[in-house]
C-alpha cells in the first residue's frame, strides 16, 4: 500500500494534507521536510535547527506494541532538539486517540497546556482543536514550544496552500494562541 493511502486511512479527514501537498513539500522543501518509510510505518516530519516537527506519524496494527513507534521517537530525540506534534483531543469513542495520548506520554512528552491550536479544514470547512505535545531535552519554555509552532504552520501547513486547496488557511494569529490561564492538561487524565 502506498505511504499516502496508510496515512490518509489512519488520520481523520480534516488533519490529512493532500497527495500534492506533501509531495511538494517533499520535493521542494526537502531541506526541512522529510518521510521515513517502512512496511509497518510512515512518519513525516519536518526537522528545521531548533527543533522537530512530527507531521504524522503512523505504525501498522501488525506491529503496534512491539516497540516500533518508540524506536523512530528514540531516533528524532537523539537529535536533542525540542520535538512537537499535534494531537486530537480524546474521543472516548475512538479508542485511538486515548491510546494515542498514552503513547505519547509514556515517550516522555507534555501537554503545552498554554498553547491554544484551532484550523478550519479546507477539507471540511470546520474548526479543528487540536493540542500539541512536545518533548523538550533541555526543559525549554512553553513559549519556545509556540514560536516553533508558528514556525511550523507559516512552512509546513500553509505552505502553497492556495495552490492545493484553492483557498488560504487562516492567519498563523488567527489559529494559535498562548494564554498562561488556560488549564487542562491532556495527559494528566491519563
Amino acid at each position: 500500500m502506498h505511504w499516502y493511502e496508510k496515512l490518509n486511512k489512519y488520520f481523520p479527514v480534516e488533519e490529512m494534507k493532500s497527495l500534492e501537498h506533501m509531495e511538494t513539500l517533499l520535493k521542494e522543501r526537502s531541506d526541512i521536510y522529510h518521510k521515513d518509510e517502512g512496511k509497518y510505518h510512515v512518519l513525516m516530519y519536518a526537522e528545521l535547527e531548533e527543533f522537530i516537527f512530527i507531521d504524522y506519524l503512523f505504525v501498522s496494527k501488525d506491529a503496534r506494541g512491539q516497540g516500533l513507534g518508540s524506536k523512530l521517537i528514540e531516533k528524532l530525540k537523539e537529535r536533542k532538539k525540542p520535538i512537537l506534534l499535534e494531537v486530537e483531543p480524546v474521543d472516548y469513542d475512538d479508542t485511538d486517540t486515548e491510546k494515542r495520548l498514552k503513547f505519547y506520554k509514556r515517550e516522555g512528552f507534555k501537554h503545552a497546556v498554554t498553547i491554544g491550536y484551532a484550523r478550519r479544514s479546507l477539507a471540511t470547512n470546520e474548526v479543528n482543536p487540536m493540542e500539541i505535545l512536545y518533548w523538550a531535552p533541555q526543559d525549554e519554555p512553553e513559549e519556545l514550544i509556540y514560536e516553533s509552532m508558528k514556525k511550523t504552520y507559516e512552512l509546513i501547513h500553509t505552505y502553497k496552500d492556495e495552490t492545493f486547496y484553492g483557498e488560504s488557511y487562516e492567519s498563523v494569529e488567527d489559529v494559535l494562541t498562548m494564554d498562561e490561564d488556560r488549564d487542562g492538561d491532556v495527559l494528566k487524565k491519563l
